[in-house]
């Protein structure tokens, strides 16, 4: 079982992207499972999701306390969060930032050995006119882990994203774009 623990503020698309995932990972033939950890916040407060991810049924159901994956939305919550708290040995830290992993690890004294980081909220901006890096750190994660194929992502959350934006395309190729591109620009020490 894989075990991924998601970081951001509210509007910031934590939920969203772990919601995301587990439809594509469902579509691949995949056991999954997606929640978010909240209570009364509001827009900026800090929240987790979470996904569990098995060729088998998941019978869990708690949070996830040691993942094996931790996606950070906004790195400012590094610190204030301790996001890599319960990390497993090996495991995986995906971070938005422009910074690379080398300062980042410098940074905040981070000790996992897999640290990568990708400036999903400028491809947002760019792709998407909007600073929600939810969906470029869906191609981020396609990249760092084996949780899904990228074709398989774009293949899925095309059809889930034209039948959400049907009146507005370009929300849909933005999207893709932005997932596409974050998977290319990944960058691990």
């Amino acid at each position: 079982m894989i075990e991924i623990r998601w970081h951001g503020r509210g509007g910031q698309g934590a939920k969203t992207g772990a919601l995301l995932l587990a439809d594509a990972v469902i579509s691949s033939g995949k056991y999954v499972q997606a929640f978010p950890e909240y209570g009364p916040e509001r827009r900026g407060a800090p929240v987790r999701a979470f996904n569990r991810i098995d060729q088998k049924e998941i019978r869990q159901h708690s949070p996830v306390v040691e993942p094996d994956v931790v996606v950070v939305l906004d790195p400012t919550l590094i610190e204030s969060a301790q996001v890599t708290e319960g990390l497993k040995d090996g495991g995986i830290l995906l971070v938005n930032t422009g910074e690379n992993p080398q300062e980042l690890r410098g940074k905040y004294s981070i000790e996992t050995r897999n640290v990568y980081t990708v400036d999903a909220s400028t491809i947002a901006v760019e792709t998407i006119g909007l600073d929600i890096p939810n969906t470029p750190m869906l191609g981020a994660l396609a990249r760092v882990t084996e949780v899904l194929d990228l074709e398989g992502m774009v293949k899925d959350l095309s059809a889930k994203l034209a039948k959400k934006f049907r009146d507005r395309p370009e929300i849909v190729k933005g999207n893709i774009q932005s997932i596409k591109r974050a998977y290319e620009e990944v960058k691990h020490e």
